[in-house]
């Protein structure tokens, strides 16, 4: 992927003064379209043998405009998109457009033909290719050949994706999410969705961005993107589709299963305060929240409805989203008892009732005392009827109501319909100008508001997150070489990680070594071939006599004729796995979780980018489901946080010391010992490169 263009030759091409149109019918469309959202800069078609299209004059070649556009949508073929592209750069146009498809997305030939599409444009910004084109709602700009839903708006949300159908069903998007630009970017060769989010960072008039991405050419780019939009207070809301395949390696840890590429997004946007949501009504409804309200300063909400089983609905999926309905403060309760008498039970969510059901003046002292209340947003939850069939009036004295209610508090709010028709576009449309969020449908409204709130904690950080480490490119070449766990261990300990007292010995020297070391013991048989020790009956725990040492390296004698015999750990309160892993995508990163047996039971991992942070380790710590062993469950000794996060921060360090080397690392257990008498890697796997 190319970053050679100047920054403001994307500026140019996202709002152009002028459009060189190539091709024929898709040329055509971009000219009409341009022309309905009511573009007023030039429009110059290009085209060998025709005299004119659309009404407007044609130009035979690049060389023959009157200028250098600023910008060009090329709707030729494949073979014929490099000539035009390369015509483009040289006559120094700003950038360009390429619509055909038939290059890296069909495979090795189509590839080829991408990078020399790549070369042609030189310092131009290129868009695509296999791209649909984008659309401008805040200038009219339309490089788009087809028709599509939206209109021209002064401020809205820009949505980014990879799929133009995609980004044509978007457009036709019925619940009124403001949208100031559509941007389909295809294969990426050029312009990445990180310089895009970069460019419109610019434009004041953005409040929010939406990326729907099925994979990222340069993360530690993104990162940096993403944290100067987090700086910014424009947040970013990412729908990831797909998982790709992680590179080719070999099986031969737990961390290698956990740390999958998915797991690897989730812990970037995580790291930047990136909302990742998991479809597009999702993304919609989050989109449309940020861009009334931005972020959220928490997740405590307020509900109200007429209805009990709806405010049971939203007190079950607040807490599956991992929202907070906290009790109303006091002052709050007293206010309402008083506008609703003894018949109402005030709670929050609050069941109303419907005895000021079409009283505006009730229930706008209902809806003002729960404003009151000092949550981070404030629901109403309301339904209209068909308008083709039902009387809406009373409804719309509920929604006066509320309207009043936010504009005397000013307290951060929102109308939810139950279902997503439940709120007219109308209706969404005045809420939207009253600044309040109209969301439809309720699961993606509380996804949405959780979602929100996610940014809000990132923007909130003690210290500012750093951006993803670039990758670094392995020697070609060199030996994949398995250290066994002794060798590894000797790594570790010179590296700062804390092991068990032990040593390496044959089968007659292991009673005397573990007779130094004391009892109980534990020994292992030493083979960098056996990955899965404990499997192949390669381990004894808890030997407590010469006898037993004895006993049990000979029944491992035919796995292997060295032993490591160490002093068992006393007193462990949890045993937690951390490894290091190597993504194509995103280099090394760091994984932690349950350790031990707990592994495959429970599956409880977190991952993390690096370089990481002490408070990103803790956080990813409290994350995990064995958190509450670590901080003392039920009376329980806690065990030594403090020493665990050194040793994770270590084994952070250890990987960027030698990420030019390291492939794999698993300290499987990593035990915890209690409050004060820190941690030991029990076991441990590493694999490096090694020059031949």
């Amino acid at each position: 992927m190319s970053e050679t263009y100047p920054e403001d030759a994307l500026a140019r091409l996202l709002s152009p003064r002028h459009i060189a149109v190539f091709g024929g019918h898709a040329a055509g469309e971009v000219i009409r379209q341009c022309r309905l959202l009511g573009y007023t800069g030039a429009i110059w078609p290009v085209h060998p043998t025709r005299r004119e299209m659309e009404g407007l004059p044609c130009f035979p070649s690049v060389q023959a405009l009157p200028e250098p556009p600023d910008a060009g949508f090329v709707a030729v073929p494949a073979e014929a998109t490099v000539d035009v592209v390369r015509a483009l750069a040289r006559r120094g146009a700003a950038g360009a457009i390429c619509y055909a498809s038939g290059f890296a997305e069909i495979g090795a030939e189509g590839a080829m033909r991408q990078a020399e599409l790549v070369q042609a444009a030189g310092a131009m910004a290129l868009v695509g290719p296999n791209c649909y084109g984008l659309l401008n709602y805040l200038d009219g700009v339309a490089l788009w050949p087809d028709q599509h839903g939206g209109q021209r708006v002064e401020r809205g949300v820009v949505i980014v994706t990879q799929s133009g159908n995609i980004g044509l069903n978007l457009t036709m998007q019925r619940r009124a999410l403001p949208l100031a630009g559509l941007i389909t970017v295809g294969n990426q060769a050029g312009v990445g969705v990180e310089a895009i989010v970069t460019a419109l960072l610019r434009d004041d008039r953005v409040t929010a961005i939406g990326l729907h991405i099925e994979g990222l050419g340069d993360v530690p780019a993104f990162s940096r993107a993403a944290l100067r939009a987090l700086q910014r207070g424009v947040p970013l809301v990412a729908l990831k589709a797909g998982s790709s395949e992680q590179g080719a390696r070999t099986a031969m840890s737990h961390t290698s299963s956990l740390a999958g590429a998915d797991a690897l997004y989730d812990a970037l946007f995580d790291r930047c305060g990136v909302a990742r949501v998991h479809d597009l009504s999702e993304m919609i409804e989050t989109l449309k929240l940020l861009h009334v309200l931005g972020p959220l300063k928490g997740n405590a909400i307020a509900s109200a409805s007429c209805s009990g089983g709806e405010a049971s609905l939203v007190a079950d999926l607040a807490q599956r989203h991992g929202l907070h309905m906290p009790e109303l403060p006091v002052s709050a309760r007293r206010a309402l008892e008083a506008v609703l008498g003894e018949r109402v039970a005030v709670a929050n969510p609050l069941d109303y009732h419907t005895y000021i059901w079409g009283d505006g003046s009730a229930q706008a002292a209902c809806f003002t005392a729960l404003m009151g209340s000092g949550m981070d947003l404030h629901l109403l939850v309301l339904d209209f009827p068909r308008a083709d069939r039902c009387d809406g009036g009373s409804w719309q004295t509920t929604l006066d109501a509320f309207v009043q209610a936010q504009a005397t508090t000013g307290a951060p709010a929102a109308v939810l319909g139950s279902l997503p028709e439940g709120l007219p576009d109308d209706v969404a449309q005045r809420l939207l100008a009253a600044g309040i969020v109209p969301l439809q449908g309720t699961s993606d409204g509380l996804k949405a508001i959780a979602a929100a709130a996610r940014i809000g904690l990132a923007r909130c950080g003690s210290s500012p997150p750093t951006a993803v480490a670039a990758r670094i490119a392995l020697p070609v070449g060199w030996r994949d070489v398995t250290l066994d766990e002794a060798a590894s261990k000797a790594v570790l300990l010179r590296h700062g990680l804390p092991v068990p007292p032990g040593a390496v010995c044959t089968a007659p020297d292991a009673a005397a070594c573990a007779n130094a070391l004391g009892y109980p013991v534990v020994v292992k048989v030493v083979s960098a071939a056996l990955a899965h020790k404990t499997e192949a009956g390669g381990v004894r725990l808890d030997l407590r006599s010469a006898e037993a040492v004895h006993a049990a390296v000979s029944s491992m004698a035919h796995l292997g004729d060295r032993f490591l015999v160490e002093r068992m750990a006393q007193g462990v309160v949890a045993e937690v796995i951390v490894g290091l892993v190597r993504d194509p995508q995103f280099g090394l990163a760091l994984t932690l979780g349950a350790g031990g047996v707990w592994v495959e039971l429970i599956q409880d991992s977190r991952s993390l980018l690096l370089p990481t942070s002490r408070e990103a380790v803790l956080r990813a710590l409290q994350s995990l489901r064995i958190w509450p062993l670590l901080a003392g469950y039920r009376g329980q000794l806690p065990g030594d946080v403090p020493a665990l996060v050194d040793a994770i921060l270590a084994a952070a360090a250890f990987g960027l010391a030698h990420a030019d080397r390291l492939l794999e690392l698993d300290i499987n257990p990593l035990v915890v010992l209690p409050q004060g008498q820190g941690v030991l890697a029990v076991d441990a796997l590493m694999r490096m490169l090694e020059e031949p």
